[in-house]
Order: C-alpha cells, then sequence, then structure tokens
C-alpha cells in the first residue's frame, strides 16, 4: 500500500500522454475537416458586427452622441444619468479614444443581443423542467470558474484569429448570468399569479408570455446588466485574439510599459461600464414600479 501511494504521482504517465495526444489529434483533425463550414455558419455573425461597427464609427460623433444620450434618456427618464453619459463620451473623445470606444460598444452590442437571443430561450427551458435545471447548472458552473484565457483556446483552433473568434470567446464567457437569472425570474413569479392565469383558462405558452415573461423582466434586465459587466470585463483578453477596441491598446500598454496610454484607455472602459450599467440598471427599476403599479 505505501509502495503504490509513493507511486501515484507517477502512474500511468505514458497512459495519461497517449490520451492527452489522442483527444489533440481528434480536435485538429475536426477543425480541417469541418473548419470552413464553422466559418461559413458563423459569417452572418461577421457581417452584423462589421455592420454595426461601421455606423458607429463611420457616422459623425455629434450624431453617435445624441443617439446614445436619447437612448439613455428613453431607458433610464433621469436626468442625471444622460448628463453623466454625454459627459464621460464627450471625455472620451477629448482623449482621442472615440474610435477605439465605438468599436468596443458595438462589440459589446452584437455580444449582448447573442446572449439575449441564447440565453433566454435556455433559461425558459431550464425554468419550465426540473430535470433541463439539473443537467445545464452544472454546466453553468463549469464555464463560470473556467480561467477566462481558456475559451480562447478553442475559438482559435476553430476559427483562427479575428473579430467573430473573439465575439465567440466574449459570449460564451458573459453568457452565465442571462441563462441563469432569466430561469430565477421565471421561477420567482408568484404561483397566485399563476392560478390566477389557469382559472382564466390560460394555455402553457399564454402564461408564459403573458404573465411570466413580463413579471420577469426586471430580473431578466439584471442578467443582461451582468452580461455587459462580464464582456467587458473580457474585452482585453479578446484583444489578444485581435478583437478590436479599446483592450488593445491596453495590452499594447502592457507589452511597452505605456503607463499612460493603459490607464487611460482602462478608465475609458471603466466609463463605458458605467454608462452600460446606470442606463440598464435604471431601465430596470422602471419596469419593476412599472409592474408593481399593473399588479398593484
Amino acid at each position: 500500500m505505501a509502495n503504490w501511494l509513493a507511486d501515484f504521482p507517477h502512474m500511468d504517465k505514458d497512459l495519461l500522454r497517449s490520451l492527452k495526444k489522442v483527444i489533440d489529434e481528434g480536435f485538429r483533425t475536426f477543425t480541417r475537416a469541418y473548419g470552413d463550414n464553422i466559418e461559413a455558419f458563423f459569417s452572418p455573425l461577421h457581417t452584423f458586427l462589421v455592420g454595426s461597427e461601421r455606423f458607429l464609427t463611420n457616422t459623425p460623433w455629434p450624431i453617435i452622441l445624441l443617439l446614445i444620450a436619447g437612448i439613455a434618456w428613453l431607458a433610464s427618464r433621469n436626468w442625471k444619468i444622460v448628463a453623466g453619459t454625454v459627459g464621460i463620451l464627450l471625455l472620451i473623445g477629448y482623449f482621442d479614444m472615440w474610435e477605439d470606444t465605438m468599436k468596443t460598444v458595438s462589440m459589446i452590442f452584437v455580444c449582448t443581443v447573442l446572449a439575449i437571443v441564447v440565453g433566454i430561450p435556455i433559461g425558459i427551458l431550464m425554468a419550465r423542467s426540473s430535470k433541463m435545471q439539473s443537467i445545464i447548472n452544472p454546466i453553468l458552473d463549469i464555464m463560470q470558474t473556467m480561467p477566462s484565457f481558456v475559451y480562447l483556446i478553442p475559438v482559435v483552433m476553430l476559427l483562427g484569429i479575428g473579430k467573430v473568434p473573439g465575439l465567440i470567446a466574449v459570449v460564451v464567457y458573459a453568457l452565465p448570468p442571462m441563462i441563469r437569472l432569466t430561469n430565477l425570474g421565471i421561477r420567482l413569479v408568484d404561483k397566485d399569479v399563476l392560478e390566477a392565469a389557469d382559472a382564466f383558462g390560460a394555455s402553457s405558452w399564454q402564461r408564459l408570455f403573458k404573465v411570466q415573461m413580463p413579471l420577469a423582466l426586471p430580473t431578466i434586465m439584471a442578467g443582461i446588466n451582468q452580461t455587459i459587466m462580464m464582456a467587458l470585463a473580457m474585452v482585453v483578453i479578446a484583444s489578444m485574439i485581435g478583437v478590436q477596441g479599446l483592450g488593445q491598446p491596453v495590452l499594447k500598454a502592457i507589452a511597452n510599459q505605456y503607463f499612460t496610454l493603459g490607464m487611460f484607455n482602462g478608465l475609458a472602459i471603466v466609463g463605458i461600464a458605467v454608462i452600460f450599467d446606470r442606463v440598464s440598471q435604471a431601465y430596470g427599476q422602471r419596469l419593476q414600479k412599472h409592474l408593481e403599479v399593473v399588479h398593484g
């Protein structure tokens, strides 16, 4: 027994090495065989990302500033938030970071749309089936504890370096809060409300889309908020595989010890995070108050 314990860390090294080699070769073979098909599958995503980036970078900055201020007002109905948004964007423009900021905003916008399209249906599925919840929850746990750099490995091997691989890595990293909070929001809907809907003869889909989803919207908005924050946190790491925006100057500053370049672009990322956070939170609070008035 003592000998076995002494040999344990060194046991089956050849077997483990062989297993790793088989997995690596299998993945390489898969990427060679299906890499082009996978790339073609994601081409609409590339078109969407490039289109949104061109719109934000080619449109004159006063128009973009007014557009963002208008969105902030419609979402929050709070002049302080609008003034803060305009002030942060003007500072970003003054320090010559406008173009990189718009590239980052376009990336976050596309990531958020994709996370909503993928995350909400999975969250609904989890809320409607405890079995699915028990299957998906461990996967989400792994996704949230996996080091962020690890997400870059499979997408780079499949799709190479560029915008789309970075986008996919960011979405996968930022997706779990969207799924979890959609599931939680639907599950937290008051049972008395659901019984009332059943009493009025609502079908399962009517109950979901006319009762559960509207009441879960504030929680879903919190999920969107968290998704945006996690996507922004991944921006610098994604710049390592060619994602343009504020992350690349930060990466350059780290490599060349440019203190001011790193600080200014880092603060610009913080500024964008503050804008997204305050606007989405304010919108969530407005939804909550509206639902309290309607159902109060």
